[in-house]
C-alpha cells in the first residue's frame, strides 16, 4: 500500500500538483482505504497529472479500475480499489472540500522525505 501512496504522490508532484493530501479513510467506508487529493492550475494540468499518475502506476503493474471526468478535466476521479485518486481544480477543490466531509473520519497520511 504505502508503495502504491508514493508512487501517486511522485507522478502529482512530477506534474507540480498542489496540496496533496492522503487520507486515511479504512475505518470509515468500504469505498477504499485511502483518498489521495491533489490540487491543479488547469483542466490541462489536471488531465496530465491523471496521465502520469496511469503511466506510472502501470509501470509497476498496477491496472485503475475505473476513471471519471476525464472528459470535463476539472475534477478527475481514479479508483485503484483501495486507493481512490482526486485530482482537480483548485476552485473545484474549495467548492467541494470534499476533505472536510472526510475530517473526522479520516486522517491525513504523512510522509518521510527520503
Amino acid at each position: 500500500m504505502e508503495k502504491k501512496l508514493e508512487i501517486i504522490k511522485k507522478a502529482l508532484e512530477d506534474k507540480k500538483a498542489t496540496n496533496i493530501e492522503i487520507l486515511d479513510v479504512s475505518e470509515q467506508t468500504s469505498l477504499g482505504d485511502y483518498f489521495v487529493v491533489a490540487s491543479c492550475q488547469s483542466t490541462v494540468q489536471v488531465r496530465a497529472c491523471v496521465d502520469e499518475v496511469e503511466e506510472k502506476m502501470q509501470d509497476e503493474g498496477y491496472v485503475v479500475n475505473h476513471k471519471e471526468g476525464y472528459r470535463g478535466g476539472s475534477w478527475i476521479l481514479m479508483d485503484y480499489g483501495d486507493i481512490i485518486v482526486h485530482v482537480m481544480q483548485q476552485e473545484v477543490r474549495e467548492f467541494y472540500a470534499i476533505e472536510r466531509l472526510w475530517d473526522d473520519a479520516g486522517t491525513a497520511k504523512e510522509f518521510e522525505e527520503e
